[in-house]
């Protein structure tokens, strides 16, 4: 009998298992692959992902690890300006000073093995339905690695299992909000020239409305992709390949391309966006990261966020452990920390989203920001989380933005 079943040994699950280890919980960990397994990503690390690390000790790991170290973040227009942000907060006031690229068949299984130190885990389980007692979910049923039917208990289970959770499927969470999910493609490129200290999103005619990302992801390989909602890609008349293609060999970018060469046939996902708040616990389970639909509306990023979601769900675990209590009302509060930390910031990014959709209002902010130093630094604030929450919220700090 375990106290936690994690399903999902993504970030979020192995984030949960390490803060579960440290509260003295007694969990287990599953994933239906094998580490080291590819998890198809933008793969960059964001402040809150550098956070959570430190504070788990692992940062100084992580930095030695096979990427890419981020100083700066550059920014394109539709109208092909483009401005730079530097990453300088202080680390002395918590600000990130710098981020990072790792593939994530990289860093998941860094993160897994991590985890495998201070928790049991279980690799090829393969979650095929949850146990119930009475209203309460109190344990997961699944084909074990040998390929034999195996059950396991504990009072408390945490859905840390993608955009098509099983957790959240058999607990009738799952929908398909087709306008509140992007769909995404990657590809591994390598030979891309200009890539050094900086990651690129560049908000294209040709994407819109959504983005161009290009990533430095170190030994001279590129992540790059687009990513758009998947309610505007139904509405397109080419295919994300077809959209990938054009953008790379646009007079913008085919210099960059002209000695590249592809290393994997391009890959796409869904990213279930944080524009709006969905249900993420019950009777006995949490759901975690994507699950949760934790992804930034704006950016795309969702390591940190889901990070950030293991390190509450572990901490109201205990709390549930504890009082003996395992009904919804205990998990109330995962919800609340959650949103508390993550809601100003998914709003922003949403209003943020709505301003990228309009090409004329796009090109007018990025070019006050390639003119306007003040514009910079406040762009600045946000990435480092400089500026608070409660500021990012106002209809003042927007009116900065158009009219400093």
């Amino acid at each position: 009998m375990y106290d936690v079943i994690i399903v999902g040994a993504g970030p979020s699950g192995t984030t949960a298992a390490l803060y579960a280890s440290r509260l003295g919980l007694n969990a287990i960990l599953l994933d239906k692959s094998t580490f080291p397994r590819d998890k198809i990503c933008g793969d960059a690390l964001s402040g809150k992902t550098v956070r959570v690390l430190r504070d788990l000790n692992l940062l100084e790991s992580v930095k030695g690890l096979e990427g890419a170290t981020i100083e700066r973040i550059t920014f394109g227009s539709p109208g092909n300006q483009q401005f730079d942000v530097q990453l300088k907060g202080s680390e002395q006031n918590d600000y990130i000073t710098e981020g990072y690229v790792i593939p994530r068949k990289v860093f998941d299984n860094f993160l897994f093995q991590r985890a495998s130190e201070v928790t049991e885990t279980r690799q090829g389980f393969n979650v095929k339905d949850l146990i119930k007692d009475g209203d309460n979910v109190a344990g997961v049923e699944g084909v074990n690695s040998d390929g034999q039917l195996e059950q396991i208990e504990a009072p408390i289970i945490m859905g840390a299992d993608g955009p098509n959770s099983i957790v959240s499927r058999k607990m009738d969470l799952y929908e398909m909000d087709m306008k509140n999910t992007a769909v995404a493609l990657r590809c591994y490129y390598k030979g891309v020239e200009g890539l050094t200290n900086q990651i690129e999103l560049h908000y294209l005619e040709e994407v819109n409305p959504g983005y161009f990302w290009l990533f430095p992801a170190g030994n001279g390989t590129a992540n790059i992709g687009i990513g758009l909602s998947k309610d505007e890609a139904k509405k397109k008349d080419r295919n994300l390949r077809d959209i990938l293609d054009q953008v790379i060999n646009s007079d913008r970018f085919k210099g960059r391309f002209k000695n590249a060469e592809a290393m994997e046939k391009p890959v796409g996902w869904n990213l279930p966006l944080g524009r709006i708040k969905r249900a993420n616990h019950g009777n006995g389970y949490m759901l975690l990261g994507d699950a949760a639909g934790l992804v930034d509306p704006f950016t795309g990023e969702g390591i940190g966020n889901a990070m950030v979601s293991g390190m509450y769900a572990s901490r109201v675990a205990s709390k549930a452990i504890k009082l003996n209590n395992y009904k919804d009302d205990i998990f109330e509060e995962y919800d609340s920390l959650l949103w508390n930390e993550l809601g100003g910031e998914l709003r922003t990014s949403s209003k943020l989203a709505d301003l990228a959709r309009h090409s004329f209002l796009l090109n007018f902010v990025i070019n006050r920001a390639v003119r306007n130093k003040g514009v910079r630094d406040i762009i600045s604030g946000m990435l480092s989380q400089e500026i608070s929450k409660d500021d990012l919220s106002r209809p003042s700090f927007y009116f900065k933005i158009l009219f400093s």
